[in-house]
C-alpha cells in the first residue's frame, strides 16, 4: 500500500464550527462584548478561507444562563436573547449557546426558550462525577424534550436542546457547549468523515487501518493547529484546541458508517462495529496536536447519510449506540423517536446515559427527537439544511 501517496491526494478537510466562548455576568452590559466576539469569529474564519479551508459555521458560547439571567422572567429572558439573535443576524453568527441549567425550576422554561428564538441552543446538566445523577433534573428534561417536540414544528427544536453529563467546557460542537473562565477562547470542531473513508479503504486490517488514520489526522490537524495559533496570538484570544471528533457527513462519500464498512465488518451495526469504534476513539485521544471537547466518535443518526440508512434497514437499535458510546462519544445524539413516547421512557434513556457516563468518567449527551404524529417504523420529514431523513427507532 502506497499510503504517502494517499496522504500527497489531500482531503477536504472541512471545518464544522470555529466555536468562541465568552463569559456573561449582565447580558446587558456585554451586548458589544458579543458583537466583539461575533467579529472576531469572522476574522478567524476568513483567515481559513484564506487557506482553502471550508468553514461551515461560526458560534458562540457562554457560561451557564443560570448565571446571568438569574433574576429574570421568563418574559425578559425571551426579550434578551432575541437581541442577541439579531446581532447572531447581522454578524452571521449561525448559533449562540447559551450554556447549560441545573436547576429544574430552570430547566422547565427551556421549551419557552426554544420555542421562541432560531439560533438560541442549551442544554440540562444531569449528573456529573462529583454529585452523581440528579434524578429531578433528570425528569424535568425528559419533560422539556417532549414538550418541545409538541411546541415546534415537526418536533425540530430539539436539534438545538440536549441533556448532558460529565461535559466539560470548551466543547466547540452544540448544544452541549458552554464556556467557563474570566476570558474568552475560541476552539474548532471539523467535519472528517473523509478521513475515515480514505483511511480505511486502503487499510488491510484492522492494524492498519489504526495507524493509516493517524497518519492522516496529524497531517491535516497539524496544519489548522497552527493557523489557530496565528491567530490566537494575532487577537489575543486564548485557543484551546480542535475537537478532533470523527463527525458525520450528510454526504455519501464521507459517511461514517459506510468508512466502517471498508473494513470488511458488512453493515453498520454487525459485529465488529464497537471493535472500530474503539479504534478510532484510540486515535483520537492519542493526537500529538491540542485537543479539547469529546475528542471521540460521533454517531448522530440523522447527521450522516450512512447512519441513517442502516438505521432504515434496522441494522443497530438505541441500546446498540448506547453500547458504542461505551468506547467512544458522544452518546445518543440526533436520534428520531415516536411522538408518543411516554416521559418516563425518555427519562429511562437520559439515566442510561447518565450512568453510562458516570460510571466510566466520560462526557456523553442525548439529543432526542420526539416525532408528532409518527410512530416506530416511519420516516421523519424534516426540512433542515442540517438534518436528513429516517425511519423513527423503537424505544422499548
Amino acid at each position: 500500500m502506497d499510503f504517502v501517496l494517499l496522504l500527497d491526494e489531500g482531503l477536504s478537510v472541512k471545518i464544522r464550527t470555529i466555536t468562541t466562548g465568552i463569559p456573561i455576568q449582565s447580558l446587558t452590559n456585554e451586548m458589544s462584548e458579543i458583537e466583539r466576539i461575533a467579529e472576531f469569529n469572522l476574522m478567524a474564519k476568513d483567515a481559513f478561507e484564506r487557506r482553502g479551508y471550508e468553514v461551515q459555521t461560526i458560534r458562540i458560547a457562554t457560561n451557564s444562563w443560570e448565571d446571568y439571567f438569574y433574576h429574570l422572567s421568563t418574559e425578559d429572558i425571551i426579550s434578551e436573547l432575541i437581541k442577541i439573535e439579531e446581532i447572531c443576524q447581522r454578524l452571521d453568527v449561525s448559533f449562540f449557546n447559551i450554556g447549560y441549567a441545573n436547576t429544574p425550576t430552570r430547566i422547565a422554561i427551556i421549551p419557552e426558550i426554544i420555542k421562541n428564538t432560531i439560533r438560541i441552543c442549551t442544554s440540562s446538566k444531569i449528573g456529573d462525577n462529583e454529585k452523581g445523577i440528579d434524578y429531578e433534573s433528570a425528569w424535568i428534561s425528559a419533560k422539556v424534550i417532549k414538550d418541545i417536540s409538541e411546541e415546534t414544528e415537526n418536533g425540530y427544536g430539539n436539534f438545538r436542546f440536549c441533556s448532558w453529563a460529565n461535559c466539560k467546557a470548551g466543547i466547540p460542537f452544540f448544544p452541549a457547549s458552554f464556556h467557563d473562565g474570566s476570558s474568552s477562547s475560541f476552539a474548532i470542531g471539523l467535519e472528517c468523515g473523509d478521513f475515515a473513508m480514505k483511511a480505511f479503504s486502503m487499510a488491510k486490517d484492522l492494524r492498519e487501518a489504526e495507524r493509516c488514520l493517524k497518519e492522516i489526522f496529524e497531517k491535516e490537524l497539524n496544519t489548522i493547529s497552527d493557523i489557530a495559533f496565528e491567530i490566537s496570538a494575532k487577537h489575543n484570544i486564548d485557543y484551546r484546541g480542535i475537537d478532533p471528533s470523527l463527525a458525520p457527513s450528510l454526504d455519501i462519500e464521507d459517511s461514517i458508517a459506510y468508512a466502517y464498512e471498508k473494513l470488511g465488518i458488512g453493515k453498520f451495526g454487525n459485529s465488529g462495529t464497537l471493535a472500530i469504534s474503539s479504534i478510532i476513539t484510540k486515535v483520537l485521544k492519542d493526537l500529538s496536536v491540542k485537543t479539547c471537547g469529546y475528542s471521540g466518535l460521533m454517531l448522530p443518526v440523522c447527521e450522516d447519510a450512512g447512519l441513517a440508512e442502516r438505521a432504515n434497514e434496522g441494522t443497530y437499535s438505541l441500546t446498540d449506540l448506547l453500547l458504542y458510546s461505551a468506547v467512544c462519544g458522544c452518546g445518543c445524539d440526533t436520534i428520531p423517536i415516536p411522538g408518543d413516547v411516554a416521559i418516563e421512557k425518555i427519562q429511562s434513556i437520559l439515566l442510561d446515559m447518565a450512568s453510562l457516563a458516570i460510571a466510566l468518567d466520560k462526557p456523553l449527551i442525548a439529543r432526542l427527537l420526539p416525532i408528532p404524529g409518527k410512530k416506530y417504523g416511519e420516516l421523519t420529514a424534516f426540512d433542515s439544511p442540517y438534518l436528513i431523513d429516517c425511519k423513527i427507532f423503537h424505544v422499548k
